[in-house]
């Protein structure tokens, strides 16, 4: 919490902090001059996204800042093009609206070239929330158009380091989280699922590139990216390389043998971009192409966008867990409203959308585009109430969370245990991967 407050001193300030220091005046046009600074009001790292804008984040500040490249429509007509696909939904409405090296992966799709997709999940809790699913359900999608394997890494390691649990708590949440993203869809004969914990003793190929990463990152280089500090404990200082490793494809010799040049490509939030730009300026140099990577939007809280989603707080998120009750009542009573004080002025003025988080949500979950484009056009010009946003947007998610609970409950112990066994995998590139 300190080290995030601190953090969070140097965003608004333009200075560290100092004990018995207080800042100074801001003089106009300085460092510390709201408006001068006012690009630096986001802050985005893994642990931590905040915002003093209602509307969140503000992303193309962030892609300037993070030194990525947007998906643009030729971007996205050229991905339509290559799978004979039309774009999933969140290509469409720019919630996956940042890449980096995504048209080396098309070149190498049309030229018959292999290469994988790596995601994970940092097990903090047993349930996860919808936020936790939007990569999951981006991913399937990519591994159904594109045909390719899929490794997700279940960080319990992490959790570990950062939360109070025992190790045994934190593999406990590997597994039932595991069988959430199971419940997702995914092909078993192409998807393997490791826990850190378990895998990094079974594999002498992973621990290797993850010692080799440690070896080409310097202290210093680490507590520049992510903040880290003298009293962090030096698991947490050592993890990003864990992190990094699965970007390698020997790190799973299983699947890819001991083959180097197989190119990965992951699918995740833009706040875990740090990890991988470390990866990438690494992976020449112990002999690997660098991952590409596509990063999604945050799923904003149900208080507003200020910050995203929190397994800790029951009230900010809706559960996998959840009933349908709960789904209403967390909808009607938490959701941000963009709506007007009174009926009245709501039908003269109107809602705004860029704040209502029920609207938010249904770019995320309706599929329709249609539909979701006269939602907009009646909530802004009034002909919509709040109410019957929320409502629209309950009659949404209801079904889609019940659905999933039905698929989970079917998912068993064992199955887990099939996805997480370390074997090879069934893709359509596999008949001449391993040729050379």
């Amino acid at each position: 919490m300190l080290l995030s407050l601190k953090m969070s001193y140097k965003a608004t300030m333009g200075e560290e902090y100092k004990a018995g220091c207080p800042p100074g005046n801001p003089t106009a046009g300085s460092k510390s001059d709201p408006d001068a600074t006012k690009a630096s009001e986001d802050f985005v790292d893994p642990w931590t996204v905040r915002t003093s804008s209602a509307k969140g984040i503000d992303y193309d500040k962030l892609i300037v800042q993070f030194g990525s490249s947007k998906i643009d429509k030729e971007l996205i007509n050229r991905i339509e093009r290559a799978t004979g696909q039309r774009p999933h939904r969140f290509l469409r409405r720019g919630i996956f609206f940042s890449h980096r090296d995504m048209n080396q992966i098309l070149d190498a799709y049309e030229n018959k070239k292999p290469f994988y997709l790596y995601t994970g999940r940092g097990p903090s809790s047993e349930a996860m929330h919808l936020g936790h699913l939007v990569p999951f359900i981006f991913t399937k999608w990519l591994q159904d158009v594109f045909d390719v394997p899929l490794v997700i890494q279940m960080s319990d390691d992490e959790k570990y380091l950062w939360k109070d649990l025992t190790l045994e708590q934190a593999y406990s949440y590997t597994v039932e989280n595991a069988k959430d993203i199971i419940a997702c869809g995914f092909d078993i004969n192409k998807t393997f699922i490791f826990s850190n914990l378990e895998y990094m003793g079974q594999s002498p190929g992973f621990y290797k590139n993850v010692v080799k990463i440690q070896k080409h990152v310097t202290f210093n280089q680490v507590k520049g990216i992510f903040g880290f500090t003298d009293s962090d404990c030096i698991g947490k200082i050592s993890f990003p390389a864990v992190q990094a490793a699965p970007s390698f494809s020997n790190s799973f010799p299983k699947i890819f043998r001991d083959r180097t040049d197989i190119q990965c490509l992951i699918p995740c939030a833009i706040d875990q971009d740090p990890y991988f730009r470390m990866t990438r300026d690494v992976a020449p140099r112990i002999g690997h192409p660098k991952p590409a990577l596509l990063h999604s939007t945050f799923f904003p809280a149900l208080q507003g966008a200020q910050t995203k989603m929190s397994a800790s707080d029951p009230n900010s998120s809706i559960f996998l867990t959840d009933t349908a009750k709960q789904i209403k009542s967390k909808v009607n009573k938490h959701a941000f409203s963009g709506g007007r004080d009174t009926v009245e002025e709501h039908r003269q003025f109107g809602g705004n959308c860029d704040v209502d988080v029920s609207f938010m949500y249904l770019t995320f979950f309706l599929e329709d585009d249609d539909r979701l484009e006269q939602i907009r056009k009646d909530y802004t010009s009034g002909a919509m109430l709040t109410g019957e946003l929320k409502k629209t947007l309950i009659d949404v998610l209801q079904p889609l969370i019940a659905e999933h609970q039905a698929r989970r409950k079917v998912v068993t112990e064992e199955t887990v245990k099939e996805f997480m066994a370390p074997r090879q995998l069934s893709f359509h590139f596999q008949c001449f991967c391993f040729d050379t």
